[in-house]
């Protein structure tokens, strides 16, 4: 199983679709836990799923199961980027949430998880796609960009 993980942040829109057009991801899956932010320019939920339909042909699904909860945010921000902190507590939350048992595979199969931020090693989609490879195994993950 392939799955895919990108972030639209310091990424022109060409540059963006580019790189999901070159993977060969079915959908994008958005793990944003806020995706209707005006700060989100082209990747805005409603604005997103539309061009990823007409621009693309790529479904896109949010699962806002996969994101931290405002809470965590607040947290991480407040305690100015304690990684490991956060890192932690995410994963207590996937693993409460049993997103193993929850999530179906042919939704995250071929599909690229979405967030905000531009590299995928301080960011929850990365921990997302790491939780379910050692859960699932046999799935390959390629960090887009």
């Amino acid at each position: 199983m392939n799955v895919f993980t990108i972030g639209f942040t310091k990424k022109s829109a060409r540059r963006f679709f580019e790189l999901l057009r070159e993977s060969g991801a079915k959908r994008v899956v958005d793990v944003r836990l806020n995706n209707s932010s005006q700060l989100a320019g082209f990747a805005k939920r409603d604005d997103l799923a539309y061009f990823l339909k007409e621009m693309r042909g790529m479904d896109y699904v949010h699962l806002p199961e996969l994101a931290p909860t405002q809470e965590m945010l607040d947290a991480y921000r407040n305690e100015r980027g304690d990684w490991t902190a956060y890192e932690d507590r995410f994963l207590e939350l996937m693993a409460q949430r049993r997103i193993e048992e929850t999530i179906p595979k042919e939704v995250i199969a071929d599909g690229c998880l979405l967030c905000s931020e531009d590299k995928p090693h301080h960011c929850h989609r990365r921990l997302v796609a790491e939780y379910l490879k050692q859960r699932w195994g046999d799935i390959e993950v390629a960090h887009l960009g």
